[in-house]
């Protein structure tokens, strides 16, 4: 897909790359037990006692979370498994009261997948690649360690313990920091559209461990390395550059790639050794005795299946089928939100074209220029499609539009009340128009004698200056045809 090399003394070096993706479950609860899953709080204010691992407390697993899996393991094409159980990974830390982790390592929830991504989604004629997934396992979360609390000691936050995660382990399919990019981006976007991960890398909500390892073009692979808890998608691209070339620069000088954990540092533009990386024998797995397996039967696999949502691919499809560019359908189902505020501006009637061209250009402009989202807007879908069906019947003209528009912004008016108020309907009147144009020739004889002497890009200039005459509320095509006569 991208043809991608770290040049070094010995000659050009092949990345490889795979990414194990962390994405908490939408959910109002934890995996196993009752307290809330909500970003933020008080420390230790999420907490049960399944959560503090108190004597004698049982884990009951989320249905919400099995669900949300299951519906992401469809919507990326994979296996679903009717039988999976969880595992205890057991290891001793500070944020993990239990002493182990409820995780899925031999019989995860979801089996084998793929993802097909584009490396510029913009252009129609970018290469495409499918990336595959190895599987996807729920998990849950450990908590949080706070270091600035007091000069010689450490503090617990447990609201994150427990929380569920999907782990989401691609195949080592990636040679390139954009398509690993790129590969994120899709990611999200799915997750999204189904509903089972927000997707805020920024919140710790969804974050990727990147394995990186180098090798001569078409060699065996090399040791990789694994950089954790990355939290954005430039990030991500960044560790890979950072890293291969630290692989490359250290092979070249006689040293051996070590496989081990690192962390990214994105002010230093560097990754550092963290801890050697460890197995999974390290980690004693064995079936987690106080959980039976899980078995799905076909009623919730096909309730799982029916609550799936149009995913983006087939909904870009079906925008260019409604006679949308390439570029506009990409746009448009990049992410969730910009996909639904779209149906929603169809659905009360707007053109599809027309809606297009005006939410890419006019809303995502004003939405820019006031530092909000499409979810802050001002301006909802039914006003939009308001204002747009007073262009297309001919009430306002495109200009008139725009000034509409910011008003709309501003005091939240419906368009048909401001252009009543305002006295900004547009005229389509034929005499008036007629007179203004006469005024026009008559107050401009020199361009006149041009136009018709072959300078016929001072059409325009006419247009212009009528326009410019009736206060933007002549009717353009009107204009356009009446000038035309008035020329001739």
């Amino acid at each position: 897909m991208s043809e991608y090399r770290i040049q070094g003394e010995t000659g050009e070096w092949e990345v490889v790359i795979g990414l194990e993706v962390h994405a908490q479950i939408t959910s109002n609860a934890k995996l196993f037990s009752g307290a809330s899953a909500a970003y933020g709080g008080e420390p230790n204010s999420h907490v049960s006692l399944v959560d503090a691992a108190m004597p004698g407390m049982l884990p009951v697993p989320n249905r919400e979370c099995i669900r949300q899996a299951v519906r992401t393991g469809m919507a990326i094409n994979a296996q679903i498994n009717a039988w999976s159980r969880f595992d205890r990974k057991n290891y001793f830390y500070a944020d993990l009261p239990q002493g182990y982790q409820i995780s899925q390592l031999y019989h995860p929830i979801v089996g084998e997948g793929e993802i097909e991504v584009i490396l510029d989604e913009k252009d129609a004629d970018s290469p495409r690649k499918t990336i595959g997934i190895e599987r996807i396992h729920v998990e849950q979360d450990a908590g949080k360690l706070m270091h600035d609390q007091h000069p010689t000691m450490s503090y617990v936050d447990l609201n994150r313990c427990g929380v569920a995660l999907m782990e989401i382990v691609s195949k080592p399919d990636m040679n390139s920091p954009a398509e690993a990019g790129a590969y994120v981006k899709k990611l999200r976007s799915i997750l999204r559209y189904v509903g089972s991960c927000d997707g805020n890398m920024e919140e710790g909500s969804m974050r990727a461990d990147v394995n990186v390892s180098v090798r001569k073009p078409g060699g065996e692979l090399g040791t990789r390395t694994e950089t954790k808890n990355v939290n954005s998608i430039r990030f991500v691209m960044q560790t890979i550059e950072v890293e291969a070339r630290r692989q490359v620069d250290l092979i070249e000088d006689g040293g051996a790639v070590v496989q081990e954990t690192r962390l990214f540092d994105p002010n230093k533009m560097e990754t550092r050794s963290m801890r050697s990386k460890e197995d999974a024998h390290d980690y004693r797995y064995f079936p987690d005795p106080d959980l039976l397996p899980l078995e799905l039967d076909d009623a919730f696999l096909e309730e799982c299946r029916a609550s799936l949502p149009e995913l983006p691919d087939a909904k870009r499809v079906r925008y260019e089928g409604m006679g949308l560019s390439a570029y506009n359908a990409a746009v448009l189902t990049a992410e969730a939100e910009t996909a639904f505020w779209f149906e929603d501006l169809l659905a009360q009637g707007a053109e599809p074209k027309q809606a297009s061209n005006w939410l890419q250009s006019e809303l995502f402009g004003a939405l820019n220029r006031l530092g909000k989202s499409l979810d802050e807007s001002p301006v909802n879908p039914a006003q939009a499609a308001e204002l747009l069906k007073l262009v297309s019947d001919g009430t306002i003209s495109g200009s008139i539009a725009k000034q509409v528009f910011e008003i709309m912004l501003e005091t939240g008016q419906g368009a048909s009340a401001i252009v009543e108020e305002k006295g900004l309907k547009q005229t389509s009147d034929t005499g008036a128009i007629e007179a203004v144009i006469a005024e026009i020739l008559a107050a401009n004889p020199g361009q006149l004698e041009a136009y018709r002497g072959g300078k016929e890009q001072l059409f325009g200039f006419f247009v212009g200056q009528t326009m410019k005459a009736m206060q933007g509320k002549a009717n353009p095509g009107v204009v356009n045809d009446l000038l035309k006569k008035a020329l001739a």
